[in-house]
């Protein structure tokens, strides 16, 4: 049997079928009283499933780079979305409803109004609005469980009292009113019972990795998944640009979707051609055979790139390139060690603030800035100072709404305007470089003035310990090129500091003036541009001129069509998510010059 479907990632895989099935949620339509208390459940649900989707995020940035985790960070802002909120909020004041009924409604509500719109991108957008309102719904039927300190299902529980009531009514079996008043609880928070809301889904449950195959599968539970487990991707809905399909594309995943498939093809052999849109079924064996050899020609390729791991990062006439990784937390670092990373170029320090509900303490900092350089055993661990605002976002710092956050209240301008949570994320990292090769960053510079006032609160820093007697390292100061002030400003600003780490993904936003989180304007986010890259070469040899040294941190460092050019500007360091390491080194040692 073969199947055909729209290609979403190329590729092939050879495995048998696993289906993955999961229930939708069942959520009754139920009056309450108390509308305040349910709106409080909802904001609470809200926030717990924000801060589920932030460790999610840190899962996906470190298995897949930024591209596949800023997923998620849309997720997060559409659960703050005011339309969202208003809408939850609204329906359950005026029609008296549980949080439960009033989320879904309000999804569905949504997720049509996505669908019918005529930009495939933004039907696309339904999907992401059905996933996070079914995180809401799970962390509301979280509460209904602890709150009765039951392990078993809440719609179980229902079918249970259903059962005993008949009616519904207590009266019915001499039930106490209190009785009727924990199963109209119950009932009301009656949700999903295939699985539960935090950790991976069950689904490859055997020896083998499998084939997976579902009607739709959300960005969060493939994010969630065992990347080692899974063969292939194919699903009967969806769009090649979901962001289940984008994420598909990251982790490099054979995937098609829009595939008709049918019933009772559980456990069967199948194959997965990525490139021509098919699902082969049952195929015989010279069709076997024929995709073995195909697959082995790919699978060379994935070999050829292992035995890189051991290897220097040198051009072929000898030009040596520190080739580093993007990282969100400490536990990112072993992948970065296994690919042979020559250090941590970007150490994404926002990781400690994001999902929390408080700010974290200097120890806290200081435990996972020192397990870090620990574990890089002397190559050198970049630390950013905190990136917060814009996408990236927690309540408790109170930030102010913005029109514009791109263009707000963001990077070392919080860092600037509170010098409380600067000074003690920069104690932190100055007592973690007494256990390795440590160097702090700052983003979003524009000028002179901000690097200036940086410094001097460092200093400020290093003399409360000195006094303190507490050691500490030698540290290096960095700054993000990330602005087109700071490429102008980079002959001046190469005196300031030890080095610049150009941010492509800012830069390509600020200099073109078009927003990277817009799909509609995908068109003219070009991070080739020749503005892009000239505004490149100039903050490379500005940087050379002033004697320090120049990387590049962003995506376009994973751009192998671009790193001969790259070398040839006089790039000093390559920064990528450890998953594109390999392939950056096997384009590097192919340069020569």
């Amino acid at each position: 049997m073969i199947f055909s479907g729209k290609t979403v990632s190329e590729g092939v895989a050879l495995g048998r079928i696993e289906f993955y099935r999961k229930k939708d949620a069942d959520v009754v339509r139920a009056q309450v009283d108390d509308t305040e208390a349910e709106i409080a459940r909802f904001e609470q649900a809200k926030e717990d499933a924000k801060r589920e989707i932030a460790k999610i995020y840190e899962k996906a940035l470190a298995e897949m780079g930024e591209a596949g985790a800023a997923i998620f960070e849309v997720h997060q802002m559409l659960l703050d979305d005011l339309n969202f909120v208003d809408a939850v909020t609204e329906l359950i004041e005026k029609e008296k409803v549980g949080a439960e009924y009033a989320v879904r409604a309000t999804c569905d509500h949504f997720s049509a109004m996505f669908e019918a719109m005529d930009n495939e991108y933004m039907q696309a957008r339904a999907a992401d609005v059905r996933d996070i309102g079914s995180q809401v719904i799970a962390k509301l039927r979280e509460t209904v469980q602890a709150a009765h300190g039951e392990k078993r299902t809440v719609a179980e529980k229902c079918v249970r009292k259903q059962a005993e009531y008949g009616s519904g009514r207590p009266e019915a079996t001499g039930e106490s009113a209190e009785g009727q008043a924990a199963y109209d609880d119950e009932k009301r928070s009656a949700t999903v019972t295939a699985e539960e809301s935090a950790g991976e889904p069950p689904v490859c449950a055997g020896s083998e990795p499998v084939i997976l195959v579902a009607d739709e599968l959300a960005p969060s539970e493939l994010a969630r998944f065992d990347r080692s487990r899974i063969l292939a991707l194919v699903t009967r809905c969806g769009s090649v640009n979901s962001h289940t399909a984008i994420l598909a594309r990251t982790m490099k995943l054979p995937a098609l979707t829009g595939v008709e498939f049918g019933e009772g093809l559980d456990g069967h052999m199948a194959i997965i051609d990525g490139s021509a849109g098919l699902l082969l079924v049952d195929p015989d064996e010279a069709t076997l055979e024929k995709y073995r050899t195909k697959q082995k020609e790919e699978t060379q390729r994935e070999r050829f790139l292992s035995e890189l791991r051991d290897k220097e990062t040198v051009t072929r006439d000898g030009r040596r390139i520190r080739l580093c990784a993007n990282i969100g937390g400490v536990d990112d670092a072993d992948a970065a060690l296994r690919d042979g990373a020559d250090g941590i170029g970007l150490f994404r320090t926002e990781f400690l603030y994001l999902g929390a509900d408080d700010f974290p303490s200097e120890e806290e900092q200081f435990e996972a800035y020192r397990a870090a350089a620990e574990k890089m055993q002397g190559r050198r661990v970049i630390l950013r100072t905190l990136d917060i605002g814009a996408d990236k976002r927690a309540d408790y710092f109170h930030l102010p709404h913005e029109a514009n956050p791109s263009l707000g209240l963001r990077g070392i301008r919080v860092s600037l305007e509170r010098p409380d949570i600067f000074k003690t994320q920069l104690r932190a990292i100055l007592r973690a470089s007494c256990y390795g090769n440590v160097a702090v960053m700052y983003p979003m510079i524009i000028s002179v003035d901000e690097v200036r006032r940086a410094k001097q609160i460092a200093e400020e820093v290093r003399k409360e310990l000195d006094a303190q007697n507490i050691p500490y390292g030698e540290v290096e100061q960095g700054i993000m090129i990330e602005t087109p002030a700071a490429v102008w400003l980079s002959k001046e600003l190469a005196r300031e500091v030890d080095f610049f780490s150009i941010g492509t993904n800012d830069l390509t936003q600020y200099m073109l003036a078009a927003d990277r989180q817009d799909p509609g304007l995908d068109a003219f986010y070009d991070p080739r541009h020749p503005a892009v890259l000239g505004a490149v070469r100039t903050v490379v040899e500005n940087a050379h001129k002033g004697g320090i040294w120049a990387g590049i941190c962003g995506e376009l460092a994973a751009d192998t069509s671009l790193t001969e050019e790259f070398l040839r500007m006089g790039v000093d360091e390559l920064s990528v998510a450890p998953a594109h390491i390999l392939d950056v080194r096997a384009a590097v040692r192919e340069c020569t010059f």
